[in-house]
């Protein structure tokens, strides 16, 4: 939290009235202390308190660094007088996502002379204000930048692509169809690409993903040690992505060894990258790779690709069948302690010997994830989401008792069908929940709910023996966890109109509800928490237990809890809420969801938060609650809430908080807007690119990326 002279002063009285002096530590424990500061904070205001601090604030330990990309609160005039106090010790500076920075802020760049790691993802910058930026950075090797419409590489100087010459770590967000900066990058051994470029302007008309011929003076590829490329949605974005493969087609380089492309949907296969895939094939061994899913399936690619020590593997969406993924990817069971991420999501039989006869609900081969789960013991990072992996009846072969072995473990995604405990999902007989289908109904008045207040009273609902519980007590170092229903989909997809109907849980994930959030509580040192489709949610009385003892909780992400026309788990959130004292960001997907006064003044307690984004489908909101909650929550910055408001009522909301706290808080983004209005994708399309990857999109995010692509 920002420290001001004032604080620093009453610290060090009240700590001098108890006989210890905050000044009496020594340098590096303070230096340690200090590091946990805003660079900003430091540098404008906890320097100038005395004299010992004025000199460790400066100390390279605390400037060699910067991080602003989620300083929300800095502005122009900090940004300017940071870079004159302290540009020349700069080394690293990262503003990602600083997209209320006016662009004149970049300006003050110049100052870094020594910047060797610059990251302007998200910042508005012009071809010319780039140029000028750039050829005073001689000595920059790793860049990070957007290319937006109107960008022209002619308006780069000489001296700003002897810079770029130089680089050697490119990270380029496309949202219009260009090479951008990479023909420049002749030294190139890092290439991320994020390719955001809508099919259609804003103007309704359709976008080509064709290149001018000579635009790129051919990309120079051939240093590259890792590549990467995302793609969201569209058709523009495949045929832009395969003008920056067409050159490793030809030339596959050498010391390649990472091979990483994200596409959703369909991206067919084409001559060309079947000659880059046969290229790397004979002429490169891997450390990570990903692929769209029509390049895998039906394919003997990877019988034929050579691995060295892989750290990271992402068959997400793959028909890859288990004795597919042992034999050909973890050599037959072999050691494979180098990989610490996997992403098997939404690859259905990778748990089943073979895919030819067998049916997405069968039950899972549990031999197969022993093999994995022996090979690769060091595993940091494991998606199993959007799939039905469903253990069989043996005892000892339970998903969550193999998985448990896995003490490394930091994240982790698991279908809701998958932590059910098979003995007690075949004996207990349907619950009133269970009986009743998982459809809207209509709106419930939500009254006082009743539910058992702590762990003790838990207990006796279930035995905490249960599968679940035990691997929630086994994994206690795990940060991230995210419990998904292999049939949910968000109702606000990218790039559509919202999803009006969603389909109904899986059977096996029937009984999955109250106790099972309870075990999740045992997580001590949880910082992100996903639950989504859990369909037996009564009370939601696991939540007050995690919000008692998950104190270090973060991020929280709750969607279609329970019936789904009664927001049964209301109640027990607030009373959750009042604990989460470290919460940041909140995202709520639930139809007919009530944003209330008692939900905004639960929602008070939580001081730290700056993040609040909720989606209810004929869900409604109280204008003055939100008001009121927007200015006693002084550090909230974004607000999206889309419901089944008029449209009248959520732009007065929308006007009324921008007006009102716009200037306090530089960095505030709001968006209320009824969720099935069909100008919903031009809404969508303006909002921030952090805010909409990180909170607003529901998607499943453990080992998303591999570990430390970038920053």
């Amino acid at each position: 939290f920002p420290l001001h002279p004032q604080e620093i002063v009453s610290a060090e009285r009240e700590e001098e009235s108890n006989g210890v002096n905050l000044m009496e530590f020594s340098d590096e424990i303070l230096l340690h202390i200090l590091s946990y500061v805003p660079c900003t904070d430091l540098v404008l205001n906890v320097r100038r308190t005395c004299r010992k601090l004025a000199m460790l604030c400066l100390d390279k330990s605390l400037t060699h660094t910067v991080l602003l990309q989620k300083d929300y609160k800095v502005n122009k005039d900090k940004v300017k007088q940071l870079m004159r106090d302290i540009g020349k010790e700069i080394y690293q500076l990262n503003m990602a996502g600083c997209y209320w920075l006016p662009s004149s802020t970049i300006d003050h760049v110049t100052r870094c002379k020594n910047l060797v790691k610059l990251n302007l993802s998200g910042c508005h910058v012009t071809s010319l204000r780039l140029s000028k930026m750039l050829s005073t950075l001689q000595h920059l090797r790793s860049l990070a930048i957007d290319v937006n419409p109107g960008f022209d590489a002619g308006q780069l100087s000489s001296e700003c692509k002897a810079t770029l010459s130089r680089v050697s770590e490119l990270k380029q967000t496309l949202y219009t169809p260009s090479y951008g900066v990479v023909p420049c990058c002749t030294s190139l051994e890092k290439l991320l690409l994020y390719f955001e470029i809508l099919d259609r302007s804003r103007e309704g008309f359709m976008l080509s993903g064709q290149l001018m011929v000579g635009e790129s003076n051919v990309p120079h590829y051939q240093n590259l040690r890792v590549f990467y490329a995302r793609l969201a949605p569209g058709y523009v974005n495949q045929e832009v992505v395969r003008l920056y493969l067409a050159v490793l087609s030809d030339r596959t380089p050498e010391n390649l060894h990472a091979f990483l492309i994200s596409a959703p949907g369909s991206f067919a296969e084409t001559g060309a990258t079947k000659n880059l895939l046969d290229s790397m094939a004979r002429n490169v061994r891997l450390d990570a790779l990903q692929l769209p899913k029509a390049w895998i399936n039906g394919s003997g690619l990877l019988q034929h690709l050579k691995f060295n020590n892989p750290f990271y593997f992402s068959f997400s969406r793959c028909t890859l069948s288990g004795g597919h993924l042992i034999q050909r990817v973890i050599n037959g069971g072999k050691d494979l302690k180098s990989l610490t991420s996997l992403n098997l999501s939404g690859c259905v039989h990778c748990l089943a010997p073979e895919s030819l006869f067998r049916k997405a609900e069968d039950d899972i081969d549990s031999s197969i994830l022993e093999s994995l789960v022996v090979s690769c013991c060091n595993l940091r990072h494991l998606n199993l989401s959007a799939a039905h992996h469903h253990s069989s009846e043996n005892i000892g072969n339970h998903l969550c008792q193999l998985l448990s072995r896995l003490k490394h473990l930091l994240s982790l995604a698991l279908p809701v069908c998958s932590i059910t405990d098979v003995a007690a999902n075949v004996e207990k007989p349907p619950t009133a929940s269970n009986l009743v289908p998982q459809t809207f109904g209509r709106k419930v008045r939500i009254g006082i709910q009743t539910y058992p207040r702590n762990l003790a009273d838990q207990a006796n609902q279930k035995i905490e023996s249960s599968v679940f519980w035990a691997l929630m007590g086994s994994l206690r170092f795990l940060e991230t966890l995210e419990i998904i229903g292999s049939s949910f989909s968000s109702a606000m997809p990218r790039n559509e109109p919202a999803i009006r109907n969603s389909l109904p849980p899986c059977v096996r994930a029937q009984g999955v509800g109250d106790s099972e959030v309870a075990a999740i509580s045992q997580l001590t040192y949880l910082q992100s928490l996903t639950l989504a489709q859990l369909p037996n949610i009564l009370t939601g009385s696991g939540l007050v237990n995690i919000g008692l003892q998950c104190q270090h909780l973060r991020t929280l992400s709750l969607a279609n809890l329970g019936m789904m026309g009664n927001v049964v788990y209301m109640s027990a959130l607030m009373d959750m809420l009042k604990h989460c004292k470290c919460l940041r960001d909140l995202r709520l997907e639930q139809p007919y969801l009530c944003a209330g006064a008692q939900f905004f003044q639960a929602l008070s307690h939580c001081s730290s938060l700056q993040r609040l984004c909720i989606v209810s489908r004929s869900g409604t909101l109280q204008s003055d609650a939100v008001m009121s909650f927007m200015a006693n929550c002084l550090e909230v910055i974004m607000c999206h809430m889309f419901m089944g408001e008029s449209l009248t009522v959520c732009k007065n909301l929308q006007q009324s908080l921008v007006r009102s706290f716009q200037a306090e808080r530089p960095a505030l983004n709001v968006v209320i807007f009824p969720l099935l209005h069909e100008d919903l994708t031009e809404v969508i399309r303006d909002v921030p690119m952090r805010h909409l990857d990180e909170i607003t999109l529901f998607k499943s995010r453990v080992a998303e990326e591999p570990p430390n692509l970038w920053w």
